[in-house]
């Protein structure tokens, strides 16, 4: 990871977490590193930045590898690996660490929240479905906001939303009302405990139900549906041609997507050219994923 004066910060000499069996030793591990006052961070900010001192880079992200394990947290309920999420926010902890810059007056664990945050959510549009759920900033919005206001006015079923409630909620979050009841539909399947119960209460449904039987069966078979969902994606996008392959993976399952332009520029075709086979490559991928859904059951 290279900084703007041209560091590269590794990761190396970190805790590592390799799958949800080894998170409690992780923890335990994280905890072991001290919190730093406002000058020590500080001084390691600038000895990093003027000097290119890579230990204080480990200081500074091994220091916050709590704050990023605690954001992490409040995204378990997406059936995705812990681990896996937690991993992501270490990625947007070294981001932090890379870009933050002592002019803008914050501590770095301010700063480093929304690195953290936007890194996982990065992680979890790639991962949640098989297709990427949402691509544009409506879709974006609609499917970290949806559950909570929903929530709040009461709608907990997955049944289609009312005309009022499909126009409060688009109204709120200043989206289009079709995209309102497309994003209801898709995550309909769905029901996350993971949303807040008052707009401005940090506990969470999930907080108020007692885990009475730790359930690691549960647990071991969303994982492996995890990962049986990447392997089905993986096997029908190599189905592809090679230009439909590089479309779909740099337009639709990476955190920071090309441009058509970008795409066409990198092929050699027209913008135009890009929007049709991506259209086509679309429509072949969700094909050989219902196919191979199918032939599982």
């Amino acid at each position: 990871m290279t900084c703007n004066n041209g560091l590269v910060i590794k990761k190396c000499n970190l805790p590592a977490v390799v799958n949800d069996n080894s998170l409690v030793a992780y923890f335990e591990k994280i905890k072991a590193f001290p919190v730093l006052s406002e000058e020590q961070e500080i001084s390691l900010v600038n000895d990093l930045q003027q000097n290119g001192n890579m230990k204080a880079a480990q200081i500074l992200i091994t220091s916050h590898l709590r704050l990023a394990a605690k954001v992490a947290m409040t995204y378990r309920c997406y059936g995705l690996p812990l681990a896996d999420i937690i991993s992501e926010a270490n990625l947007g902890l070294m981001q932090a660490v890379k870009k933050f810059d002592l002019s803008k007056k914050v501590r770095l664990a301010t700063y480093a929240i929304w690195w953290i945050k936007a890194s996982i959510n990065d992680y979890i549009l790639r991962s949640w479905s098989l297709v990427k759920m949402g691509t544009s900033a409506a879709q974006k919005k609609l499917f970290y906001n949806l559950k909570r206001i929903k929530a709040r006015l009461g709608l907990y079923d997955n049944k289609e939303l009312a005309p009022n409630e499909v126009k409060t909620i688009a109204a709120e979050l200043v989206v289009e009302e079709s995209e309102v009841t497309e994003m209801n539909r898709r995550l309909g399947g769905d029901t996350s405990l993971n949303v807040s119960v008052a707009d401005e209460d940090d506990n969470e449904k999930i907080d108020f139900i007692v885990d009475k039987s730790q359930n690691i069966e549960e647990k071991l078979a969303i994982k492996q549906e995890a990962e049986y969902r990447r392997m089905i994606l993986e096997k029908c996008l190599n189905k592809l041609s090679e230009r439909e392959q590089f479309i779909i993976r740099k337009r639709m399952l990476v955190s920071e997507p090309i441009t058509l332009n970008e795409a066409g520029e990198i092929l050699g075709i027209s913008r135009e050219r890009v929007r049709q086979i991506e259209e086509v490559a679309l429509k072949k991928l969700k094909n050989e994923v219902l196919l191979a859904l199918n032939s599982k059951k």
